[in-house]
């Protein structure tokens, strides 16, 4: 397998997991979904000093176990060899996935035994270690992965739904929603870290409200100024303001043009 390319280093109880080879290098520059020839498991963890200080390696026809000087050990296993398909590994790949003290020991532990002994045991069976240690850090961090991204999309919708059903407040912050739900204001920022932030999903929660309610016929008579209340907008030059700049109509042209459709 190809030498991995320079890497940012994890930090100490974080994995990354990479794909390696040229048809991941080839995906990478001209785009496309080609399953990768490798998958790479950084991990910072523990190792004996003296190995430590001068990097090693161990390569196989099917896994390559390289130490490096920095104290990251780089796990490259064959990806066609394991059980879990690309596509379920997807989750994991290209950033930082935190790994669970147990997970981390057991992995330090391996490492350490197989720089210690590799070169005495049999090269066959050393690699389909690998390949099983490769399987037991992917299988239990895309375990944990999918649980915390399951918890946090949950939590998303809980905040969504307690943003309408008090967009009329004017109030309405995210203090205000992050204490609602019990959660910190940093929390709170970490459920919306898509790039449109707290701020930016709740004014567009307003907006898509006061569309729905500027093209409804039931409510045609209500005022403009009635409406932008209804949102929680401050004043009605504010909410023409946010509303022609999120549809490039103002709320009068906007009603208008949805009545006569």
């Amino acid at each position: 397998m190809a030498e991995p390319p320079p890497m940012d280093v994890p930090a100490s109880g974080y994995l990354v997991v990479r794909a390696s080879g040229a048809a991941a290098a080839r995906a990478a520059i001209l785009g496309g979904s080609s399953d990768p020839e490798g998958i790479q498991l950084l991990l910072r963890c523990p190792v004996p000093r003296a190995v430590a200080e001068s990097g090693a390696k161990l390569t196989y026809a099917d896994a390559t176990l390289h130490l490096l000087p920095s104290g990251v050990v780089l796990l490259t296993v064959a990806a066609a060899k394991l059980s879990i398909s690309f596509a379920e590994l997807r989750p994991l790949m290209f950033r930082p996935v935190e790994v669970d003290p147990p997970l981390r020991s057991l992995f330090a532990g391996a490492v350490a035994h197989v720089l210690a002994a590799g070169p005495r045991l049999d090269p066959h069976g050393l690699a389909h270690h690998l390949l099983g240690l490769a399987e037991l850090v992917l299988r239990s961090a895309l375990r944990v992965e999918l649980d915390r991204v399951d918890a946090l999309a949950a939590r998303r919708r809980e905040a969504l739904e307690y943003m309408r059903a008090h967009l009329g407040e004017q109030s309405l912050s995210a203090d205000k929603i992050a204490e609602a739900l019990y959660i910190s204001r940093r929390r709170l920022y970490q459920l919306f870290d898509d790039g449109q932030g707290v701020s930016e999903r709740l004014k567009g929660l307003r907006v898509e409200r006061a569309k729905a309610l500027l093209a409804d016929p039931a409510k045609a008579a209500r005022g403009i100024a009635e409406i932008a209340r209804d949102c929680g907008f401050t004043s009605a030059p504010h909410f023409s303001r946010t509303f022609r700049r999120a549809t490039g109509r103002t709320p009068r042209e906007f009603r208008e043009q949805a009545l006569r459709g």
